[in-house]
């Protein structure tokens, strides 16, 4: 696995309790923007729809790219995130 950003670290080393969602790792203000118009302004509501999605890594992507243009490296990044958070916490 390639090296993980400072945010995704901050991010699956605690509770995710009340985060914006902006604090996903692969998620940035743009991003966070188009998510939060859609209804997804917390990091536990794109945890929801994770779950929802069995966590397949496919379809969860997919589904970013879809509901606020993430690019490749932006989906991958915010997967790999709460995969490893609900490895740790789940």
């Amino acid at each position: 696995m390639s090296s993980t950003s400072q945010k995704h670290r901050d991010f699956v080393g605690e509770p995710m309790g009340d985060k914006p969602v902006s604090a996903l790792a692969g998620i940035g203000e743009k991003l966070g923007g188009r998510l939060e118009e859609e209804g997804f302004d917390k990091a536990y509501v794109v945890l929801g729809q994770f779950l929802v999605l069995k966590k397949n890594e496919e379809f969860f992507k997919d589904w970013l790219k879809t509901t606020c243009n993430a690019n490749s490296k932006q989906s991958a990044d915010c997967y790999n995130c709460l995969k490893q958070w609900c490895d740790t916490f789940l």
